[in-house]
């Protein structure tokens, strides 16, 4: 990415190498310039294919197309990200000033191709052999798998595979459990297992990579183009001209760069960095300690990826787990999107008066003039949601995106997307998708074997039965239920990446809710939530390190202050699944109902940020943020009583702290008259 601003204070934008540094994904090889324009070639060429997909499908379906993806990919996969260490001599193609794949790489590469093409020479027959596989099949799958498997752990580390080794294990072993216990079923020999893997719909060529092959990729393509033709650089040029006066400003530039910038980026540590760069010297220069700093920047980037236009790739997958479309799943998300950026807004608020900050001038251009220049970058954004709202599909409509894009590029001479930077642009377009296609073809295990085994509903009614062992209450039930799903994901969010934590989570986790009452739509939303928020999770809130990183701030302090600002999307979610009005935040229902459910949810989260920043009128003693707390659990739990008993909580705690200002500014006064 490559965005800069005319702060006058020589701020320079993060290289590639410092984005990758932070990203959740393990960082890519450094190739020599020779191998790498091979590399963005055939990268390249896989984007256009990629695009020609939409308007010119294969006749042979979807799973044909699946299976050419997955070719494409997965050699460039292993030949991009760093394997094993070997021997010098075991390497010869290796230059001392570059970190090119070795013999190992391109044997496994090269093993890895002719192991996706092999379904493609008797397709049909190779679909007819699904329920008996011959050996062969058994082989070339078996090696597919371990290939999936090391290209997970080479882009995102050891979790997730040893994750779909486990389940692998619980698939063959399962039938050797005692029968009478909830895990126990059938058994699978390895024949059948390899064969649901790769002939069935539900593994390596099931519904996560359908998404990344249909979706995420079309969008980190389109991504790509808005980077290349300067959208990322307008975006943040026009976020510090937005606000230049007041002593708030350069917080809320943040939280506006951030939500923009997110639509370029899609990675939430990534628009972090990006946006950390640029702007702490301006947040320093106005007064900031590092930490609350941090905690900011981290709070914004992971914002980006909560809320539309674009959302995360898991957005994706919820709209095919519903098979609802995706503006659909957009709509799930705006009023909590509006409530997480109250949130984070109040907190600059309050934080803006805790610690003096003061304004800090910019050398950018107005607003306006910057609006009227290059405005037209907002246009292909408006025509995604446009299109889908007209009921083109969203594959279709980020194409027509893409095009209107290119299109707007020859309206700034300095970013036109002609020859050199529209290759790197569609190269740059799949390089982006090589982690999440690794990611969602190895979640395939866990999906097929919790298809194959029932393991969710098994897991569900263990889940739900040791809430029951408790109590017999069922409000009680749900909210334990609730609160164990909640854990889960975050620790599991600790661990591996936003998709691959959300499509364990969702066959896991989401038949406890569903088996409790809650919707599909509720229960995924909220395991959504939680796996993005993970990244701002202590003890690893990966955001928020990387953001300590830039301002030098400690890294404990500065994980506190993101969870700090992003503390309303912790808590809003459970709104979704514990109380019956619920569904109004998600946007469903009467327009009535989801008016007065944010209206009531926007004091909840004033409440809250009382309580983590202390303040109201003037700083807070313990009393009043002690009254808030209940306050806002009170208000979020959307029922008439409790909202009466919230209210009446704030307003007390409001009272208190008016009453402490004018008798603290009462002996001012006198003393002035004196």
């Amino acid at each position: 990415m490559t965005v800069g601003i005319g702060t006058g204070g020589g701020v320079s934008a993060p290289s590639d190498q410092e984005l990758a540094e932070y990203e959740q994904e393990r960082p890519a090889r450094r190739l020599r310039p020779a191998l790498d324009v091979i590399i963005s070639v055939w990268c390249a060429i896989v984007s256009v294919g990629v695009l020609l997909q939409v308007f010119f499908p294969l006749p042979q379906g979807t799973q044909f197309y699946l299976v050419i993806f997955l070719a494409a990919v997965l050699p460039i996969t292993l030949l991009c990200y760093r394997g094993w260490k070997v021997p010098a001599v075991l390497n010869p193609f290796k230059a001392r000033a570059h970190d090119d794949p070795g013999l190992t790489d391109w044997l496994l590469a090269l093993i890895a191709l002719a192991a996706c093409i092999y379904p493609l020479l008797d397709f049909d027959g190779f679909l007819e052999r699904r329920q008996a596989p011959t050996g062969l099949d058994v082989l070339v799958g078996a090696v597919l798998l371990v290939l999936l498997l090391e290209a997970c752990r080479r882009t995102t580390g050891w979790v997730l595979p040893l994750v779909s080794l486990l389940f692998i294990a619980y698939a063959y072993y399962g039938g050797f459990l005692p029968y009478t216990w909830s895990l126990a079923h059938q058994g699978f020999n390895f024949d059948a297992i390899i064969g649901q893997f790769t002939m069935g719909t539900a593994g390596f060529y099931g519904t996560p990579l359908a998404v990344a092959a249909s979706y995420i990729v079309l969008f980190t393509i389109y991504g790509a183009v808005l980077d290349y033709s300067g959208a990322g650089k307008f975006f943040i040029d026009l976020s510090f001209a937005a606000f230049k006066r007041s002593r708030t400003a350069p917080g809320r530039t943040v939280t506006l760069a951030g939500f923009l910038l997110g639509s370029v980026s899609g990675s939430g540590t990534a628009t972090a960095v990006s946006l950390g760069t640029v702007s702490w010297p301006i947040l320093r220069r106005a007064g900031y300690p590092a930490e609350p700093a941090g905690g900011m920047l981290a709070a914004a980037g992971i914002g980006a990826i909560l809320s539309p236009p674009t959302l995360g790739a898991a957005a994706f997958i919820i709209a095919e787990f519903l098979q609802v479309s995706y503006l659909t799943v957009l709509g799930f998300a705006v009023i909590p999107t509006i409530l997480y950026y109250l949130g984070i807004l109040l907190a600059i608020e309050i934080d803006a008066r805790r610690h003096g900050t003061t304004s800090a001038e910019t050398s950018t251009q107005s607003a306006r003039k910057l609006l009227f220049r290059f405005g037209y970058h907002f246009l292909s954004l408006f025509v995604i949601i446009g299109f889908m709202a007209v009921d083109v599909p969203p594959f279709k409509a980020v194409v027509y995106a893409v095009i209107i894009q290119f299109g707007l590029s020859f309206l700034d001479r300095e970013h036109r997307l002609t020859g050199k930077p529209l290759f790197k642009a569609l190269a740059q377009g799949t390089r982006s998708i090589l982690p999440v296609a690794a990611t969602c073809a190895t979640a395939g295990v866990i999906v097929a074997v919790t298809t194959q085994t029932g393991l969710g509903l098994n897991l569900a009614e263990i889940i739900v039965g040791a809430a029951r062992g408790l109590t017999d209450n069922q409000t009680v039930i749900l909210i334990l239920t609730v609160v164990l799903s909640a854990f889960a994901v975050l620790v599991l969010g600790l661990a591996v990446p936003v998709t691959a934590s959300f499509i364990i989570a969702a066959v896991i986790i989401a038949p406890a809710l569903v088996q409790l009452g809650v919707t599909q739509a509720e229960a995924y939303m909220f395991i959504f939530y939680y796996a993005v928020l993970s990244e701002v999770s202590p003890p690893t809130a990966l955001a928020a390190v990387a953001t300590s990183a830039i301002t030098g701030g400690k890294v404990m302090p500065t994980m506190w202050q993101a969870w700090k600002y992003t503390l309303p999307a912790f808590l809003v979610p459970f709104a979704f699944v514990l109380t019956d009005n619920g569904a109004h935040l998600l946007g469903q229902g009467s327009f009535v109902g989801m008016v007065w459910t944010l209206a009531v949810s926007m004091l909840a989260v004033a409440a809250l940020a009382v309580v983590t920043g202390g303040w109201i009128v003037v700083a807070t003693t313990w009393i009043e943020r002690a009254l808030c707390v209940p306050a806002a659990l009170l208000l979020l739990y959307l029922a008439p009583v409790t909202i009466s008993a919230g209210i009446c909580l704030l307003l007390v705690a409001v009272v208190i702290n008016v009453v402490r200002r004018q008798r603290q500014a009462a002996p001012t006064e006198g003393s002035a008259r004196s």
